[in-house]
């Protein structure tokens, strides 16, 4: 069936998410290592993720790590070199099927503040029909809850939705429910699932 709404995750999918390259560039990739095998980086954003504040819950982890502080604070700091650039094909798809009256969701793990911050950069972020932000939900994707609330504000379940994400956890939970998915390895391929879901021809995803 032709889906009634189309589900983004946004990391990876719509905007790059790769601090791992940001601090290879900025400290050279074995201090890099060294930094991520003493701190726990992505499990202090998974906190910001679930609705901690941005600024104190990075910059307190900071404090734990005196030798590493500043380069921790870079995650706060210079976020949006960690979280850039946007994937433009990606953006062009969701712009395309609002075009066509097809509402398009987010559905992604990101805190208040830095999605705020993101926000400034890339207006698109500020375009969906409905947010599903886990920093406002305070629970994140692969969690039930997080899926749950989408259909329960959306109305719409099962294969009434098709979800895009860069990570298999997140695609099992939404195939769990039913949805129809795409596992997103780049937006040449969602293009062409778009295509053969209906919701686009092949001009108006190229």
């Amino acid at each position: 069936m032709t889906p009634k709404a189309v589900v983004f995750d946004i990391g990876n999918v719509l905007i790059e998410w790769q601090p791992e390259r940001f601090y290879d560039a900025e400290i050279g990739e074995d201090r890099r290592r060294a930094m991520f095998a003493e701190v726990d980086l992505h499990g202090m954003n998974e906190l910001v993720d679930q609705g901690h504040p941005f600024t104190e819950t990075i910059y307190a982890t900071a404090e734990k790590y005196p030798p590493w502080r500043d380069e921790i604070r870079m995650w706060h700091d210079r976020w949006i070199e960690l979280a850039t650039p946007a994937i433009d094909y990606s953006v062009r798809l969701m712009k395309a099927l609002q075009a066509k009256g097809v509402p398009v969701f987010s559905l992604t793990n990101f805190g208040t503040g830095s999605y705020d911050y993101a926000a400034t950069h890339y207006p698109f972020l500020r375009e969906f029909d409905r947010d599903f932000i886990s920093g406002h939900l305070r629970v994140t994707k692969p969690s039930e809850g997080i899926y749950a609330r989408l259909e329960e504000t959306s109305g719409l379940s099962g294969a009434d939705l098709i979800f895009t994400d860069d990570r298999d956890d997140n695609i099992a939970a939404a195939d769990a429910r039913g949805w129809q998915t795409h596992l997103f390895e780049g937006p040449d391929g969602w293009a062409g699932r778009l295509i053969s879901a209906g919701l686009l021809t092949e001009a108006e995803a190229r």
